[in-house]
């Protein structure tokens, strides 16, 4: 018995030794992340209470609002092509999400539905909007989707790219890393352990236009994805999200709120039939679904998704108001 456990440990420390050659990537220094994915639009916004938020404020300042909200692991740059096309005529005001890109964590550690709201209300308050448009991909439409039941009457509608939130629609595949993420135990190993590979095949696992996936990409999500904190910031994320309660019916006002709804047809991560569900809980919806493209509309098919955000917003012209 004794020799068991003895060639079990051996085969235990060996297996470690092996995981850290394979994967081990330490933090990289915020300044240095800062001076490689920061540029002359960036702020770096303190929010009180220990927040502060890497934002970009971009376009007209006089123009109708639109604060856009990017996905789990993902970062504001996510959005950069639909802010150069939509930018000369709207004001576009994205920010990295608590727990990713050059924000960081959450000061108090909290990744629920109420925290993500209160972010985009103080950004909100921050940039002096009365009424806007919020839009959120992926975990950011989930975060859209609760502010719209909680602040209805500061908004002028919202855009939901395949958005996170929608009961008992179950991915077709998770793509690696959010299964590691999901994993207890394993999912603490990714504070040091994080090879670039594993983060490329999660995001080609995400996408069905794979020419979205260079190089650049990766090397940003990977390297974002290790600002300090970022990465005990996801493990704590996802055992909040995944146990977050089941959805609350929601107001008229809600309901009254327009929606535009974008959906990829060969989302893995999040299915399309996902839609209905959205459908039914806003009144004044329109719905673009594209064939062929998975969970990044707004990158896989940038320039027909932009040109349907642009359609929509255009089809009720709202004067700008400070």
């Amino acid at each position: 018995m004794r020799k068991f456990l003895k060639w079990t440990a051996l085969v235990f420390v060996v297996l470690i030794i092996a995981l850290f050659a394979w994967g081990y990537a330490g933090d990289i220094p915020a300044s240095e992340l800062r001076k490689k994915y920061a540029n002359a639009e960036s702020e770096f916004v303190d929010l009180g209470g220990g927040m502060t938020v890497h934002l970009r404020d971009e376009g007209p300042k006089d123009a109708p609002a639109i604060i856009l909200l990017h996905g789990s692991n993902a970062s504001l740059h996510t959005w950069q092509q639909w802010v150069d096309r939509l930018g000369k005529d709207y004001r576009i005001i994205r920010y990295d999400q608590p727990g990713h890109g050059l924000t960081g964590p959450h000061p108090n550690d909290d990744y629920t539905a109420k925290a993500f709201v209160d972010v985009v209300d103080r950004v909100a308050k921050n940039r002096g909007l009365g009424k806007f448009y919020l839009g959120g991909n992926s975990m950011g439409g989930w975060a859209t989707h609760e502010y719209a039941k909680a602040h209805p009457e500061k908004l002028l509608g919202i855009i939901l790219v395949d958005a996170g939130g929608a009961p008992e629609t179950k991915p077709k595949s998770l793509p690696i890393g959010f299964r590691i993420a999901l994993t207890p135990g394993l999912n603490k190993l990714m504070s040091v352990i994080t090879p670039r590979s594993l983060v490329e095949t999660s995001l080609k696992q995400s996408v069905s236009n794979q020419a979205v996936v260079t190089k650049a990409e990766v090397d940003e999500y990977w390297e974002l994805l290790r600002y300090p904190g970022n990465r005990d910031a996801t493990v704590k994320r996802f055992g909040q999200y995944g146990s977050r309660q089941t959805p609350t019916p929601i107001s008229d006002a809600t309901r009254a709120v327009p929606a535009l709804i974008l959906w990829g047809d060969e989302d893995k991560l999040i299915p399309v039939a996902s839609v209905k569900w959205f459908q039914t809980q806003y009144n004044d919806q329109v719905t673009h679904i594209y064939k062929g493209i998975g969970h990044l509309p707004m990158e896989e098919a940038a320039e027909q998704s932009a040109n349907d955000v642009i359609k929509w917003l255009q089809r009720t012209p709202v004067p700008a108001k400070p």
